[in-house]
């Protein structure tokens, strides 16, 4: 997959990694302004029970 990314990326090898690192830029940050706020009510992280309650 990486590879095949790689390849369809135009320009020399500078110009590649600064395009793989802006996608990578734009996947975290949609991960952490929709995906992550949106399945956060769905994840059962408010019913931590700690010892024998």
């Amino acid at each position: 997959m990486y590879a095949a990314l790689w390849r369809v990326l135009p320009g020399p090898v500078w110009a590649k990694v600064l395009q793989c690192l802006a996608l990578l830029t734009m996947v975290v940050v949609v991960l952490l302004y929709w995906v992550f706020p949106w399945a956060e009510p769905l994840l059962p992280f408010d019913q931590i029970i700690i010892g024998n309650e």
